[in-house]
């Protein structure tokens, strides 16, 4: 997986704000978390498809199928560096509204949901 999307910028959402948007229940948001199973076994947000980079061979053909590219589309991952690179990625494949969550799982376990577990 590469990221040559340098010239578009990277939209962000706080870990707050993440909880705000789930509490709406919007159905129409496409959540991915980008961690390995293993992570996700531990801790985990309720609503979010795996899609572990480490497997990117496995899903990338599927990915305009699965999503809507013009969907909000958040991404998380344990601290935010690989949901940077994924939110990178699906942006050079046209999509339109990817926010990458700050902080990731770690910072919404500390600052939003304290019973997810730390890792």
């Amino acid at each position: 997986m590469t990221g040559q999307s340098l010239n578009q910028p990277l939209t962000q959402i706080s870990v707050a704000e993440l909880a705000q948007r789930l509490a709406e229940d919007d159905s129409g948001l496409q959540l991915i978390d980008v961690r390995e199973p293993q992570e996700v076994a531990i801790a985990k947000i309720e609503g979010f498809a795996n899609l572990p980079l480490s497997e990117y061979e496995q899903w990338n053909g599927e990915i305009s199928t699965r999503f809507d590219a013009d969907a909000e589309t958040l991404v998380l991952c344990h601290h935010g560096v690989r949901s940077a690179q994924m939110c990178q990625w699906l942006m050079d494949q046209g999509f339109t509204n990817v926010k990458n969550i700050i902080g990731g799982i770690a910072a919404y376990s500390t600052l939003v949901d304290p019973s997810i577990p730390q890792y």
